[in-house]
């Protein structure tokens, strides 16, 4: 596992980024995320177009396809700003920097990301991953989705689920069986488009939280893929998962932000909010459950800011990633139901931002891999190896 930077100060520039965004987000973005968890549509192009513009897509990617051809932790500054306001305006930026086009810069053939990030980066693509199966979750290396060859082509079936994206994300990185090879070697992954004949989508989720972030089966029959389009053939199944360390920095920089901003809202309130004559946070019980909120916030930070300069400009590793996620995925469970209670019937009502922001803190620890997943992924780190849990 990495080792601490020396300094944990950001640049002049980095700083500047992260105000601006700010600004940006608080100016432009509040009603546009309550219009989309009441409507529960995911955001559309003109947002995206706009986030473009401001050159919020694709932060870390590099230049020659678009991007910023910045650090990964300018893009956890973006995001950080944008899903404090909340997760589904956020969607779009999460998964151009930290997503499945991170896989595609990294591994993908010249070819493969002149077609396909440049898109990406200007707004007019979102591509999401499809792991997940009906029979394949945390045990990944089940999956039975399979590309074999036919008659000269390339053909995919089968059934994903659980695909963050599906039915309005543009295109889509599918990790199939490529051969008779058990487990993780007989693994590789490829790019589909919606819209490819056989490919088709079933009834949309309905999820505790993430509104505005869809969700559905997705059923391949027989969906021709074009040989360049093919990602990682069978036995990189190592590749994809180092592509998706980096994806676990996107999930804890979206806990982190719930949190942070749950955070923020309690402590305004407890000082606003009257009972007995003074205000909540005169009360000791108050103030220890004050400092224990910002203790695990600011942790959650720094394990983050660790897995992601530590990366530099490359992959952070198993170890520092599933840290910062397990940790960030139990530290928005905890602060967002202390700042529930604290505020009481407020809290819990629709009214206020902080129920919201606790159904959407629960479900990071669910996605990207669920939070015990990461404990056995830190305990393989430690010792090296991982484990066999068939046996």
């Amino acid at each position: 596992m990495g080792v601490w930077p020396v300094d944990f100060s950001l640049s002049e520039e980095q700083v500047a980024l992260r105000e601006s965004v700010r600004r940006f987000a608080r100016r432009e973005l509040p009603e546009i995320a309550a219009e989309i968890e009441r409507g529960d549509e995911p955001v559309g192009l003109e947002l995206r177009r706009r986030y473009a513009e401001l050159g919020y897509l694709g932060v870390n990617l590099p230049t020659e396809y678009g991007g910023g051809g910045l650090g990964h932790l300018d893009a956890v500054l973006v995001l950080e700003e944008i899903a404090s306001i909340s997760i589904a305006v956020a969607f779009p930026v999460f998964e151009s920097c930290f997503g499945p086009t991170l896989a595609i810069a990294h591994f993908g053939g010249d070819g493969l990301r002149r077609r396909l990030l440049p898109g990406v980066c200007s707004g007019e693509l979102v591509i999401s991953v499809s792991m997940s199966e009906p029979d394949a979750g945390s045990a990944l290396t089940d999956l039975g989705t399979r590309l074999r060859e036919e008659n000269g082509k390339l053909l995919l079936s089968g059934t994903k689920r659980w695909c963050s994206g599906a039915g309005h994300s543009g295109a889509y990185l599918v990790y199939c069986r490529m051969s008779d090879e058990p487990g993780a070697r007989g693994i590789g992954a490829v790019v589909v488009r919606k819209g490819a004949p056989g490919f088709s989508f079933g009834k949309r989720d309905e999820h505790m939280g993430f509104r505005g972030v869809g969700s559905a089966d997705m059923h391949f029959d027989d969906v021709e893929v074009d040989p360049a389009d093919v990602l990682v053939r069978a036995g990189g199944f190592r590749q994809l998962m180092e592509a998706f360390d980096l994806e676990r920095c996107g999930n804890t920089t979206m806990s982190l932000a719930l949190a942070q901003s749950a955070f923020d809202y309690v402590l305004d309130y407890c000082q606003q909010r009257e009972q007995f004559g003074k205000p909540l946070v005169d009360f000791q019980a108050v103030q220890i459950q004050l400092a224990e909120m910002k203790m695990q916030v600011d942790a959650a930070r720094l394990l983050l800011y660790r897995a992601v300069t530590g990366a530099a400009s490359g992959l952070p590793s198993v170890g520092d990633s599933s840290i910062a996620k397990c940790f960030a995925n139990e530290a928005v469970r905890a602060i967002t139901g202390k700042a529930m209670q604290l505020m009481g019937g407020y809290g819990y009502s629709r009214e206020f931002p902080i129920e919201q922001k606790l159904r959407d803190g629960w479900g990071w620890g669910i996605a990207g891999g669920a939070i015990d997943i990461q404990k056995i992924n830190i305990a393989s780190a430690l010792v090296g190896r991982r484990f066999n849990q068939r046996r």
